[in-house]
């Protein structure tokens, strides 16, 4: 997981920066095209049309704070806050082992067929708990963020458990 969520990271950024790239060719060949796109872009947001384009012709005359300027208003990028592949991929990893550890942990210690269902009912109140928790940060209903949480976990483990089961494996 951890090395999914490395490359996912580390392939937006890539595409961003290439994003990036290209508003700077832009930038330098076509400044006066460039400067009107910005201008159009203000007045798109309220601003008169003749005032836009005297603040593109503004922002223009610095290309750094141009291109800044253009890929935080037309390509709706933070220049300074693409994602770090190597954070994503830490955090990937330590988030599935602790969440791993939650049933796994009940059949290291206890063992027997009656840890099945404790795992699954753990497993069932810390995913719907994550979701409900990320609902703090999204704005979200607490009740549908962790129903959503708890849908997703439940389809991943079906999927698992079948995936398991079509190789033989089973839990004895």
């Amino acid at each position: 997981m951890a090395a999914g969520e490395y490359v996912s990271v580390r392939s937006q950024r890539e595409m961003f920066e290439y994003q990036i790239g290209l508003e700077r060719e832009e930038l330098e060949h076509y400044p006066d095209e460039e400067a009107e796109e910005l201008a159009l872009i203000y007045a798109a947001r309220g601003i008169e049309l003749a005032a836009a384009r005297k603040m593109a012709k503004v922002v223009i005359a610095d290309p750094e704070k141009t291109l800044d300027t253009l890929a935080r208003k037309e390509l709706g990028l933070n220049p300074e806050d693409l994602g770090s592949p190597c954070g994503a991929a830490l955090f990937s990893f330590v988030s599935f082992a602790m969440g791993a550890a939650i049933p796994l942990l009940l059949f290291l210690l206890a063992g027997g067929s009656g840890s099945l269902l404790v795992a699954i009912i753990l497993s069932a109140t810390a995913l719907f708990g994550v979701g409900a928790a990320i609902s703090l940060f999204t704005g979200r209903s607490a009740l549908a963020s962790g129903t959503r949480m708890l849908a997703i976990g439940a389809a991943a483990g079906m999927v698992t458990w079948l995936v398991g089961r079509l190789i033989g494996v089973t839990l004895a």
